[in-house]
């Protein structure tokens, strides 16, 4: 009985942004300050393009879609998006 309630719980939950050109602008501007931040960090591994390493890369690269996220979902709930 439990595992059915989570399960419908899960489904009344809040709509989300559908995807759409804004959404994307706002992913790469928060992924581009993801990477921008990712320069201060310690370099450890192997260095790709623009002087960063693969730990930078990857390290920016889901910190900005953490941002992203964020922001998205904060520019929908106060209706910019």
């Amino acid at each position: 009985m439990m595992l059915n309630s989570s399960l419908l719980l899960a489904a009344t939950g809040p709509m989300t942004q559908p995807w759409s050109p804004t959404v994307a602008i706002v992913m790469v501007g928060a992924s581009l300050l993801g990477l921008l931040a990712a320069t201060k960090a310690k370099k450890v591994g192997p260095t790709l393009v623009g002087g960063l390493t693969a730990a930078q890369v990857i390290g920016g690269a889901c910190f900005g879609h953490l941002l992203g996220t964020g922001a998205v979902l904060g520019l929908t709930r106060i209706g910019v998006i």
